[in-house]
């Protein structure tokens, strides 16, 4: 809705004096003015009318309804009640909600307690589905099919030899394989041993990879048959399992309590800090969580990155209720006529996207996407029009916006879309079993209704802290003011409650930015950008490429040792990603590299954000330019210089060099099918990625 141009609110103090209305034989007294027209959104009149100040609080109806005034008024008198009372308190400390409203706040929003096995661990509930169900399917990876009792006796075995190697309760084990049943097995095997599985991305440089195994001192390393470079001892899975007999549960004594896992996520001092999970956490994200009802007859899709925690929900869910986890290769899922073929070959009935996987999805395959029995989506914010777009299709039947970081185990809130949603935003929702909320202002104190707060959750789903970090452990994971020994995470999140008592997820309280689902702190970029000897100073921001794809860019100042930028056709920003690809995830590497004087500052003294320029050609790692040849590469240049910002793209320019990925891959195929009617599979563009 339009709000008045000038300004929305006004104030006035109404102090003029009024001469005597006194007249022989009349009686007179001034008449209240009725409003029915209003010059501005929100007019607050007052005045001195004897021993009392009173007044009118008029506002436009279009904009506000009356609960929310209403609300607004209590807050103001309070206000004025609390300053005649002690005019020397601190504004920002005076308590404003009513003692209604402070209930709503901590307890009816929070009503969410549910029954969840508190104190079992992960395997051992697995391990009671063996029991229920053996022969029960409980993954499908390919072609590969394995039963809950061929799972749990391919488990045992490795824990077994876990146990024989001298892996101990409490030992970290990192992972490193694709998503498969061989992952599965591992994460069992190393959870009946007592150990703590670490899951790292196979994709991920060497460097970083070491880099984790020694941030988290893992005790070995299991991976497939292409063993990985470790300086810490490498085993493969097969050969373990094959090499031991003894298929029985170990049994071993271990407290829910204790840690399940270590997920690591970007930190902002230019290291990655590892998640530490409990075995409780996992069990209220998938059992009696009041958002989903896993059960038997279920298929759940493994589409996340096994570093990443959605793949929580994808693995657990399935297998401690029962039901089967469909593994998907990593083809499959990035392009949207396998995934659609993949969902109905294997009936799957649950599927889990990041946000932009979702929004790509539903713009090609809704109609399959509709057939789900549950939806999930999540990451960054909702996109109104794709969820529009599936409720087209008449379904799925529970289409869900979830929210959570991963010190809350995967998921904090849900919100259910209605199938007659007609609202203006998607909202992150409520909290799900086990879960409590808080918006909380600057000084721990709850925030009014509408107003907004940091984002504080507590609950059993709330992490141990971070493996090796205990100043940011104590400094982000606090005591809860409001329920006698829970803890708090604070989120650095930004939200409001809405009118229905569903949050709106508003933006973050830092830098950290959401790219294609993945957090990332741009200060661990800038850290390892500034180990470059041609950088000496740095800031990476992330902006907006179009509607749908958001990337980093960085802006360097650069150290004489990297001479002249003249004529310098990507050469910078050539080097500079080559640095960073070597240390960094792919998505954490900038897109473009803009070489500047100096950062601009404001008066103050700050990055002046705002200033910093636009990337041109010569900020991308652009190769020496040849001109496209013949119709195909003339059309797949232009549609490469649209998706990727760049205004002139060569036939030797590659194009996950210029800041491509896998979802800018299948918006270039569909728009080169529709140009000029090639389909070109996303296999070969991901294998000769050069035009």
């Amino acid at each position: 809705l339009d709000h008045t141009p000038l300004f929305q609110v006004m104030l006035a103090w109404e102090n003029n004096e009024v001469g005597s209305l006194e007249l022989p034989g009349l009686s007179v007294e001034a008449a209240r003015e009725e409003i029915d027209q209003l010059k501005f959104d929100l007019e607050l009149s007052l005045g001195e009318h004897g021993e009392e100040i009173a007044g009118t609080l008029a506002y436009a109806t279009a904009l506000f309804d009356q609960a929310t005034i209403e609300r607004q008024r209590g807050y103001l008198l309070a206000l004025l009640r609390a300053m005649a009372a002690d005019a020397q308190q601190e504004v920002q400390r005076i308590e404003l909600l009513s003692a209604a409203e402070r209930t709503d706040l901590l307890e009816d929003l929070n009503r969410t307690a549910a029954p969840y096995p508190a104190e079992r661990c992960i395997h051992e509930l697995f391990e009671a589905q063996v029991r229920k169900a053996p022969d029960a399917v409980a993954v499908v990876c390919g072609d590969e099919r394995l039963s809950y009792g061929e799972l749990n006796a391919r488990a045992n075995r490795l824990a077994h030899h876990l146990i024989a190697l001298g892996v101990k309760p409490g030992d970290r084990i990192a992972t490193v394989l694709d998503r498969s049943a061989a992952l599965v097995v591992a994460q069992l095997a190393v959870l009946k041993a007592g150990g703590v599985y670490v899951p790292i991305d196979r994709a991920l440089p060497v460097a970083r990879q070491e880099l984790l195994m020694a941030d988290c001192a893992a005790r070995l390393v299991l991976c497939g048959d292409d063993l990985v470079e470790a300086t810490i001892p490498v085993r493969a899975i097969e050969p373990l399992i094959a090499g031991t007999e003894c298929s029985s549960d170990p049994g071993l004594a271990l407290s829910a309590e204790t840690a399940a896992y270590v997920m690591y996520t970007s930190g902002s001092t230019g290291l990655p800090k590892g998640v530490v999970v409990p075995h409780r956490a996992v069990n209220r994200l998938v059992i009696n969580s009041g958002y989903v009802k896993i059960d038997a007859g279920d298929r759940v899709a493994w589409a996340g990155n096994p570093a990443f925690d959605a793949s929580t929900f994808e693995v657990w869910a399935p297998l401690l209720n029962g039901g089967c986890i469909v593994a998907m290769h990593a083809s499959t899922v990035r392009d949207t006529a396998s995934v659609a073929r993949a969902l109905e070959q294997h009936r799957v009935t649950s599927l889990f996207l990041t946000t932009a996987l979702f929004n790509q999805y539903t713009s090609s395959i809704a109609p399959t996407l509709a057939q789900l029995k549950h939806l999930l989506c999540g990451g960054e914010r909702g996109d109104l029009a794709s969820f529009l777009r599936v409720l087209k299709e008449n379904g799925p039947v529970r289409l869900m916006n979830c929210y959570g970081p991963t010190e809350t185990t995967t998921f904090a809130t849900i919100w259910t879309c209605p199938a007659d949603f007609n609202g203006s935003l998607v909202p992150i929702g409520r909290p799900i079993a086990n879960t409590r909320v808080y918006l909380l202002d600057g000084h721990g104190g709850l925030v009014p209704f509408g107003a907004v707060g940091e984002l504080c959750i507590g609950g059993a789903g709330v992490a141990r802290g971070y493996l090796n970090r205990p100043e940011l452990t104590a400094e982000r994971f606090i005591a809860s003011p409001f329920v006698e020994g829970d803890r708090l995470y604070r989120t650095g999140d930004l939200a409001r409650y809405l009118p229905d008592g569903n949050l709106e997820f508003l933006g973050r309280n830092d830098d950290q930015v959401k790219i294609r689902g993945y957090r990332i702190e741009p200060g661990e970029i800038v850290a390892k950008l500034c180990e470059h000897a041609w950088v000496r100073e740095a800031v990476v921001v992330a902006r907006q490429n179009g509607p749908s794809d958001k990337h980093l860019i960085a802006y360097v100042v650069c150290a004489p040792e990297a001479g002249s930028d003249e004529g310098d056709a990507g050469g910078l920003a050539g080097a500079l990603r080559e640095h960073l690809s070597a240390r960094l995830p792919d998505y954490m590497v900038p897109s473009a590299f803009v070489r500047l004087a100096a950062l601009p500052l404001t008066l103050n003294g700050k990055l002046d954000r705002n200033a910093l320029p636009a990337p041109r050609d010569q900020a991308y790692a652009l190769a020496a330019y040849e001109a496209p040849q013949g119709a195909v590469e003339t059309a797949l240049a232009q549609i490469w210089a649209e998706l990727l910002g760049v205004e002139r793209i060569g036939r030797n320019d590659h194009f996950f060099e210029l800041g491509g990925h896998s979802l800018l891959a299948v918006q270039m195929s569909s728009r080169l099918s529709q140009a000029v009617g090639v389909d070109l599979p996303l296999s070969t563009l991901f294998a000769r990625p050069v035009l």
